[in-house]
């Protein structure tokens, strides 16, 4: 193979190695089975541990959220069996989202297959030819990927500079039927978060939209879990679309959007992600529907993951370790200097039982390589000073063998 060969093999394989594949084939820590790594905790002194899911809540095996996968699926199947416009219907579905709207405190929510689709699709429902999207440039891709698909005009404003989001809008709105500002509640990659009520106060000023991206806000900001709006004290009805998400507080798969009541009905027969793809499984809506009861009735569930993720941060920062503008809540990246550092520190993590695989290009850009760990309420103190202790030893033997390396 050569690379004047314009076989689709080859272009795939230039593809890859443009993004990054040079760092991964002598080994790499992707695709491994956790459970896998479970059932081999004996092997390593203190045990498996994984800072690699979203379980912020610990309630993936908890006991009410598996029992009513269970006993869903022995009542109503294994699949919903078509779209739910047209068949794939189920008491469990409008159930689920009239209990998580009257947990957010707004009109309606309808889910969707997919959390990554549900953006993809908002996006593309709401725009046309003759409106622009302003987007976060650290949003997470499902967002640019919706904002790329549509006819509009697409702006990227600096990470959370809400002056260079007011210039844009100075300079741009006029010259648009409608403006749609897109971006993250807490960042999946930085674990920040944006000025909430002055995003609201720009967008209300200047006649804009907003769709906020709630998927590792809900169950970890404010002090019940309600997410952004409840961490910042303001009513979520002031924001046109929350997306959310089943995958992460609520132990479970799918996306959901959160909004007035008619725009979910509209959306309920015209979205495009959610008309033409499948309902939810049974077991999924179950599953999900009993964490968030369990958030309900327990909310020191957050406050510990809260108590956790602050310990994570101040314990890094104390270290030395470079955790960016994370405010610790449920996420915090630690950066490195090179990507090589970054995958030479999850593999020495890994030889430890510490499951956290690396973030590099093109997950974030490339100067900006991470090992991006979440914090769930059922970490302990000692599971939280042992990866930091790991971390710590790791990169220093990091940078000792990459300045070897420079000097030879």
């Amino acid at each position: 193979m050569t690379d004047t060969d314009n076989s689709f093999l080859a272009y795939a394989d230039r593809r890859f190695r443009l993004s990054g594949k040079a760092l991964i084939e002598n080994g790499h820590p992707y695709f491994v089975p956790t459970d896998a790594l479970e059932a081999r905790s004996g092997e390593w002194k203190d045990g498996y541990l994984s800072m690699s899911h979203y379980d912020y809540l610990g309630l993936a095996h908890h006991p009410a959220t598996t029992n009513a996968a269970k006993t869903a699926i022995d009542t109503l199947g294994t699949g919903a069996g078509a779209s739910r416009l047209v068949g794939g219907e189920r008491l469990g579905h409008q159930a689920l989202e009239r209990s998580m709207a009257d947990f957010l405190g707004v009109g309606g929510t309808l889910s969707v297959i997919s959390g990554y689709l549900t953006n993809v699709s908002v996006i593309q429902l709401l725009l046309g030819p003759k409106d622009l999207v302003v987007v976060d440039e650290l949003a997470h891709n499902s967002i640019m990927v919706g904002a790329r698909g549509v006819k509009s005009d697409l702006v990227t404003y600096a990470h959370n500079d809400l002056d260079d989001l007011e210039r844009i809008l100075a300079d741009k709105r006029d010259n648009y039927s409608r403006v749609l500002i897109c971006t993250e509640g807490l960042f999946s990659m930085d674990g920040d978060v944006t000025d909430l009520p002055r995003l609201l106060d720009i967008k209300e000023r200047t006649d804009c939209w907003l769709l906020l991206d709630e998927a590792h806000s809900y169950g970890v900001l404010g002090p019940t879990g309600r997410g952004s709006c409840e961490h910042f004290g303001v009513d979520p009805n002031r924001v046109d679309v929350a997306i959310g998400t089943l995958s992460k507080s609520f132990a479970s798969s799918g996306g959901f959007i959160a909004a007035n009541a008619d725009v979910i009905e509209w959306m309920r027969f015209c979205l495009p992600g959610f008309v033409y793809s499948v309902g939810l499984a049974p077991a999924t809506v179950a599953s999900a529907h009993a964490a968030l009861d369990i958030l309900r009735a327990e909310p020191d569930r957050v406050t510990r993951l809260r108590g956790n993720s602050r310990r994570f941060l101040r314990r890094a920062r104390d270290a030395g370790l470079n955790t960016g503008t994370a405010i610790g809540e449920a996420v915090v990246p630690i950066l490195f200097d090179t990507p090589e550092d970054c995958v030479f520190v999850a593999e020495a993590l890994m030889q430890q039982g510490i499951y956290a695989p690396p973030v590099v290009h093109i997950g974030v850009p490339k100067d900006l390589p991470r090992i991006r760990f979440f914090i769930s309420e059922t970490h302990t103190e000692t599971d939280i000073d042992r990866v930091i202790s790991a971390v710590t030893e790791a990169s220093s033997a990091a940078r000792a063998l990459r300045n070897r390396i420079s000097a030879e």
